[in-house]
């Protein structure tokens, strides 16, 4: 049987995060793309009224970026950290700006914003 016109789309794997009104101006929230898991496989980040989504693995050494449930963000709250080796990163973009990695750029996962819901595509 031929497949349709937005049959892939139907298909497509979806993984609700939040509400936009639990991320504040300048905040983030880690989840799991793969139920059921330990820890934060991936995390939203909201600046102003923009989300950003990235895979949570730094590009340097392979290690999550947080420290803490949800802390991927620097005490400024304007770059996301990496707690380990204290690499920083653009929240718009994921390049790298400071620390061990130059140039190289977290994993970006295509995020939306529907009926007030943060959802995530990873595939």
């Amino acid at each position: 049987m031929a497949a349709r016109p937005g049959d892939s789309e139907m298909r497509q794997r979806r993984v609700p995060v939040c509400r936009l009104e639990e991320l504040g101006e300048r905040d983030a929230r880690g989840f799991s793309l793969d139920q059921p898991t330990e820890g934060h496989t991936a995390f939203v980040v909201r600046k102003g009224k923009a989300v950003f989504a990235y895979r949570n693995v730094c590009p340097h050494a392979g290690n999550p970026l947080h420290w803490k449930p949800h802390a991927f963000l620097s005490k400024q709250r304007d770059l996301i950290l990496c707690s380990v080796h204290g690499a920083t990163f653009e929240i718009e973009s994921g390049k790298c700006i400071g620390g061990p990695c130059p140039g190289r750029s977290l994993a970006p996962l295509r995020v939306s914003v529907e009926a007030g819901e943060v959802v995530v595509y990873p595939d």
